[in-house]
């Protein structure tokens, strides 16, 4: 989706544009729908005016089916930072990072939603206009619209944090590093420090948050992680698309799946004809122990790749692009998917 900005006399246009292809997007509730093919969509979006998009920082805001974490502060400065994340499975770790004294509102938060294609709307400029710090994935997940928001409702003491800037990556590389322990843990440290910047009074306050999220909160995500690394790595997996690789990488798991036909669905492109055949010899020879895909993307292809698998006895689970039950925490979501990957390498291997 290409996102264009036209400035008319102190007012905001935010015209949003869908390219020529169109994800084929499902819910876990829904279950795998076929993709619909190449659609395109156009939708215009005109936001306030400028003096009306700049609100004052420090008030809660909440975009359409956004969810917003506010709680009062508690000694120090007395301040509360206004924190919008793009996507909310950085927003659940930024407002438990925050704690009592932030006001986190993440944009996208509906698990209807595919972020790859996703539209701004005058609600979300409104919303980006008053953020003291303000999180983006970039790498092309969000880079058509978010970046484009923040230029249009310029903030000099705004903090904006790029994922992708911050573990080092670039344009075409895997964008999502939310699967990516290590990556993770780089989002945690950079939110923390812009805390600080942002309110200095209060750095103790989130050093402390820090601390407790990383050894207590995320303690039982570690400890699976560790277990699922220790006893089943090595395994050889498949996949539908590149949001399992960060996964497999931390998980020590082999991925067999050819990393063409898992950026090609993630991007909504078609896959080749070669990827496709070696998949179903992979498939058919249970070369490959597990089958994980994305049920926010089952495509035609995907849909086939799942039947197949399960025809052949091979276990077969699943992953979310965002939070799913939407109102779960980062790490419950990421232990319930974790649970169902260990439950499948526990049944495809007998232990």
């Amino acid at each position: 989706m290409k996102t264009m900005f036209i400035f008319i006399e102190g007012a905001v246009m935010v015209r949003a544009y869908v390219g020529r292809r169109s994800r084929g997007v499902t819910t876990a509730k829904a279950g795998a729908t076929a993709r619909t093919g190449a659609t395109a969509r156009a939708a215009t979006a005109v936001a306030a005016a400028a003096g009306t998009l700049l609100l004052a920082t420090g008030c809660a805001t909440t975009a359409p089916g956004g969810s917003a974490a506010v709680g009062a502060a508690a000694g120090g400065s007395g301040q509360t930072i206004t924190v919008v994340a793009a996507e909310n499975f950085w927003g659940s770790i930024a407002a438990q990072l925050g704690g009592s004294h932030v006001a986190e509102t993440s944009i996208i938060s509906n698990p209807d939603t595919d972020p790859h294609d996703y539209e701004a709307t005058p609600a979300d400029a409104r919303t980006i206009s008053a953020a003291q710090v303000f999180i983006q994935n970039g790498l092309g997940y969000d880079s058509s619209w978010a970046p484009k928001l923040v230029a249009a409702n310029p903030n000099v003491d705004r903090t904006v944090l790029t994922v992708g800037d911050l573990v080092g990556l670039k344009d075409g590389d895997n964008p999502h590093q939310w699967y990516v322990k290590s990556s993770v843990y780089k989002v945690i440290d950079a939110i923390t420090a812009a805390y600080q910047k942002a309110d200095p009074a209060d750095a103790a306050y989130f050093a402390a948050q820090k601390s407790s999220f990383e050894q207590a909160t995320l303690a039982p995500y570690n400890q699976l992680i560790s277990d699922i690394r220790g006893r089943y790595a090595g395994t050889p997996i498949g996949a539908s698309e590149s949001i399992v690789s960060g996964l497999a990488d931390t998980l020590g798991l082999k991925m067999l799946t050819p990393y063409s036909f898992l950026r090609d669905i993630s991007e909504g492109n078609d896959p080749t004809a070669a990827d496709k055949t070696l998949i179903d010899q992979q498939i058919k020879s249970k070369a490959i122990k597990v089958y994980v895909y994305n049920s926010q993307n089952a495509t035609p292809d995907i849909a086939a790749q799942v039947a197949e698998a399960k025809a052949e006895g091979i276990p077969v689970t699943t992953v979310t692009e965002t939070l799913f039950p939407a109102g779960d925490s980062f790490q419950q979501w990421q232990l319930n998917q974790l649970k169902k990957l260990e439950s499948a390498l526990a049944s495809a291997s007998g232990r």
